[in-house]
């Protein structure tokens, strides 16, 4: 039977290969030198980082015998790590949105080189003190990688397609490649060099204080929420009412989006849930009779079927169709017919009566092949679900909510641990295969409602919009949610009802959309049309807005008389904060005015030196004007406004300057 190892691995090999050598013009996506270079450092630090984790994995019960534990104390010392991380993934999570990503990443590094010291010694506290540490460790690892790469290809300014090759690469490469080499690097230190089980977490911490330097010297720092005033529990409260407001509330537009928050996290925890299950099991299913299979080779050769996965996944993501909800409902469909043929043989195939020693079994056999083709599923799943996360999960709480998805994770695992004896292994097989079908069914519904608003007629859209707009008036709970995310839920409406004509809306609804915005968006909605440049100049609405930022005390005192409205006001406090209330010279845009006590009292002229202008400058009294009073201007040649302008310069950078000191 040692044959049937070696033909199922040069099997795979030999499609993995022929399967990257075959890629057409449409399989592949063109990118730049930039993103290429960002992909690349990417890559090299997850590979790192996944061979950091992947040369622990094979030893740490085997560890954990040699030092003399019973499987009970073991299966506690394991148990230790997935509550860890289920305990404190979501405050990490939360840490890494608000502190930084970067961070988070570092402190993965430390985390986990200290977990790997502390299997030096053989006292079970210490190593329990590891296992804790490793399930911190290992939330990191899943939720701020992924995070700091979404927001970074974010803020660089790549297209979103681009993102999928990524995520392919680094499945390709991180839980393939990596995998199998760490196998065998492993293997080689443990069995040739004959260094013991603790070698390989060495080598791992090596890895590790590598991708370390890697990240501290060419990675950039990126954040979730950007609220400066927004503590812990606020944000963490956010991720929550993200993903439960899918299924708590009515609103439709509200349901829409963040239902696909916990669809996608429901569909995560129940693949993975099975994935986790399927690697307590996969060695008892092979060997029933304590059969002598090759642990490292079969280990290998599932690597092998997920770069395959992985590969099929980056055609996939490459074309426009079909959509990865779509072709999503198959992989998970695939995978539980594959997690069914142990039940399956149990019946149709008679067991071995020989007890130890041996080879592989028939039925074996079968089920290896059953077990390969769930492992390629696994390489899908992998970049089509960070894919899906990119697409679904607010950024402001992207750590927080991707590790709101281990809980259930956490918890299942947990309990199978647990109860992993009391229970028949086909029961167990059962039972995932089970959860897949339900992932499938949850993918369905995902897809369904991704699809609903382009198939709902403009009429439709437009009642459903009023409805959502008395929502927004109504919801109380909605105005105590942090900025960040009723920002992002009013862009979310935006977009979902983009099919309707917002100027034609009516005044009542989108006065009732131009509440939940600051004045900055504010301002951005008055250059849509003229009817939004009358509607967002209600005095209602500056007058709101002057009283959130500065007290009814204030705004009392400042109450406009006369031809002025509360937008005046506004802007004139606004300016005032923000240059000082002295005689000065500012610039804004292109434009330089003279400015004394936030009212500007001159108008200096301008730096531009072409004919037209995108922007709208502001006249002697502060307004924007209109596009037909824009005339030619002629370049400022005289001494004098040089000077000014200069003038001008210095203070927009002394103005940046003090801000950045504050901050």
């Amino acid at each position: 039977m040692e044959a049937f190892y070696y033909l199922v691995f040069g099997a795979l090999s030999a499609v993995v290969f022929g399967v990257e050598l075959s890629k057409s013009t449409k399989d592949r996506i063109n990118t730049s030198p930039a993103f290429n270079s960002f992909k690349n450092n990417y890559l090299v630090v997850y590979s790192l980082m996944m061979a950091g984790d992947w040369l622990q994995g094979p030893y740490v019960y085997f560890l954990y015998t040699t030092y003399g534990f019973g499987k009970g104390e073991i299966g506690q010392l394991f148990i230790a790590g997935f509550g860890s991380s289920m305990l404190f993934g979501t405050i990490v999570g939360s840490l890494a949105d608000k502190q930084g990503r970067r961070r988070a990443c570092v402190t993965y590094c430390i985390t986990y080189i200290l977990s790997c010291i502390t299997k030096h010694s053989p006292q079970y506290r210490v190593l329990m003190i590891g296992r804790v540490l490793g399930g911190i460790a290992t939330s990191l690892l899943f939720s701020s990688f992924e995070s700091w790469l979404v927001a970074e290809h974010n803020k660089r300014g790549f297209e979103q397609q681009w993102l999928s090759l990524t995520f392919s690469k680094a499945i390709f490469l991180g839980n393939g490649l990596v995998a199998i080499l760490a196998g065998l690097f492993g293997n080689f230190l443990v069995d040739t060099f004959q260094l013991g089980p603790v070698a390989p977490f060495d080598a791992a911490a090596c890895f590790l204080a590598i991708g370390m330097a890697v990240i501290l010297s060419s990675w950039t720092e990126n954040y979730g929420d950007p609220s400066e005033n927004k503590d812990l529990l606020a944000q963490f409260k956010g991720a929550a009412v993200a993903i439960a407001s899918g299924r708590v509330f009515s609103c439709f537009a509200w349901c829409i989006h963040y239902e696909k928050i916990a669809l996608l996290g429901a569909i995560q925890s129940l693949f993975e849930g099975s994935m986790y299950t399927f690697v307590f099991l996969w060695t008892p299913a092979l060997s029933p009779n304590d059969e002598e299979i090759p642990h490292g080779f079969i280990f290998a050769t599932f690597m092998l079927a997920s770069m395959l996965g992985s590969s099929i996944a980056s055609r996939l993501m490459a074309r426009s169709s079909p959509r990865v909800e779509s072709y999503m409902q198959i992989v998970f469909l695939v995978s539980s017919v594959s997690l069914l043929l142990p039940i399956v043989t149990s019946f149709l195939v008679a067991p071995s009566k020989v007890k130890g020693g041996g080879g592989i079994s028939f039925s074996g056999c079968l089920q290896m092949l059953g077990f390969c083709t769930f492992e390629a599923c696994v390489g899908i799943f992998w970049p089509s679900i960070m894919k899906m996360r990119s697409q679904y999960i607010p950024e402001e709480a992207r750590s927080t909510i991707m590790n709101f998805f281990r809980i259930p994770l956490n918890i299942f695992v947990c309990i199978v641990l647990y109860n992993v004896n009391a229970f028949p292994i086909t029961v167990m097989f059962g039972m995932c295969s089970i959860f897949l079908v339900v992932a499938s069914i949850l993918q369905r519904r995902l897809l369904v409602i991704a699809e609903k608003p382009s198939k709902s007629s403009p009429s439709t859209l437009q009642s459903l919009f009023r409805a959502d707009m008395i929502f927004l008036d109504d919801f109380d709970v909605f105005s105590s949610f942090p900025d960040a995310l009723r920002v992002r839920f009013t862009y979310d409406l935006l977009m979902l009802y983009k099919e309707v004509k917002m100027e034609r809306l009516p005044a009542d609804l989108c006065l009732k959309i131009f509440c939940w915005l600051d004045h900055q968006n504010l301002a951005t909605a008055q250059q849509v049309c003229k009817k939004w440049n009358f509607l967002a100049s209600d005095n209602k609405l500056w007058s709101n807005l002057f009283k959130e930022r500065w007290g009814e005390d204030r705004a009392a005192f400042y109450e406009p008389d006369g031809s002025k409205s509360w937008k005046d006001v506004y802007e004139v406090q606004d300016r005032g904060d923000r240059v000082g209330l002295g005689l000065k010279i500012i610039r804004e845009g292109g434009d330089y005015y003279l400015v004394h006590q936030g009212e500007i009292h001159q108008y200096l002229g301008s730096r531009r030196q072409r004919k037209g202008t995108d922007s709208c400058p502001l006249n002697s009294k502060g307004k924007l004007v209109g596009d037909e009073s824009l005339k030619e201007e002629k370049p400022s040649q005289g001494i004098l406004d040089q000077m000014l302008f200069f003038i001008g310069d210095l203070e927009v950078a002394s103005t940046d300057a003090k801000r950045g000191r504050v901050r």
